[in-house]
């Protein structure tokens, strides 16, 4: 398979059937999975000069203010709004961006890659998010200066597991649907979605904030070609490069990305040698 179609076989064949070995939900699975390579709290969580505020953790928070967009984390524990949803209207909210009253939200929530979570981990997301404590915080309403599309694909009905294991196709996953890795890494067009046909992983994304302005780096081949596996994973997990400077936020190093299993890392890091490789 061409590894510029495999996100897509991640998102659409493979994703969008029925398993018949389908896990059970679990709140262990989603506490793992929203506090290690989802990462939530990273955009819906205040953010100072060194990440995340643990006393407002994740009770929201403004991501973007800019002239496209005064976009805006909505509180995620159980004082938000989503106090109020089902299970299901959460799952659709997180996967299709659609709130029980029909409204769309908008970026930068990944729903690029969200539509491809599966049922158990989605399901276990929403099981950890009601166990929250729920913390008193107002963040603001979003506001947008460009067009929303009316949605961000068809309804999804049910979505297979993808198996686990130290492969390209788990680490397709695991920096696809679950950690949205390769959307903050890939070039944006006007309407803030990434570019996969065309620059998939290529970097050069501006992310200003407290921390001043970091850059999204391209993590292809081309620029991972200079960095040994062990240099990589060593990245993700503390957030230091081998010179000993250090990534900036939004990159979700080390607060989050220390608690990614050993294998998932190793995953993440077969699938981002096998991407094209891009300038």
């Amino acid at each position: 398979m061409r590894f510029s179609l495999m996100l897509a076989a991640v998102l659409t064949a493979s994703g969008f059937l029925v398993s018949s070995a389908l896990a059970d939900a679990s709140v262990e699975r989603g506490d793992y999975l929203v506090n290690s390579i989802m990462a939530c709290g990273n955009c819906h969580t205040p953010q100072g000069p060194n990440g995340p505020d643990d006393t407002k953790l994740f009770g929201g928070s403004v991501v973007d203010d800019s002239p496209q967009m005064h976009a805006v984390a909505s509180n995620i524990t159980p004082a938000g709004r989503i106090a109020g949803w089902t299970d299901d209207e959460l799952v659709r909210a997180i996967r299709e961006g659609i709130r029980p009253d029909g409204s769309l939200i908008g970026p930068p929530m990944p729903f690029e890659v969200y539509k491809g979570l599966s049922d158990t981990d989605v399901k276990s997301v929403v099981l950890y998010l009601r166990t929250l404590k729920p913390v008193d915080n107002a963040p603001g309403e979003s506001k947008y200066n460009i067009p929303l599309p009316p949605a961000y694909g068809p309804p999804i009905t049910s979505v297979a597991d993808v198996p686990a294991g130290v492969t390209v196709e788990y680490g397709a996953y695991l920096a696809g649907p679950l950690g949205h890795c390769i959307v903050c890494h890939t070039p944006f067009d006007e309407k803030g979605m990434a570019q996969f046909e065309t620059k998939l992983g290529a970097g050069g994304n501006h992310f200003p904030g407290p921390w001043g302005e970091s850059i999204s780096a391209n993590i292809t081949p081309t620029g991972l070609k200079s960095y040994s596996d062990d240099q990589i994973k060593a990245i993700l997990r503390t957030g230091t490069r081998p010179d000993g400077s250090h990534v900036l936020p939004p990159m979700p190093s080390p607060y989050f990305y220390a608690k990614i299993s050993d294998d998932d890392v190793s995953a993440i890091v077969a699938y981002l040698r096998a991407l094209p490789a891009k300038d």
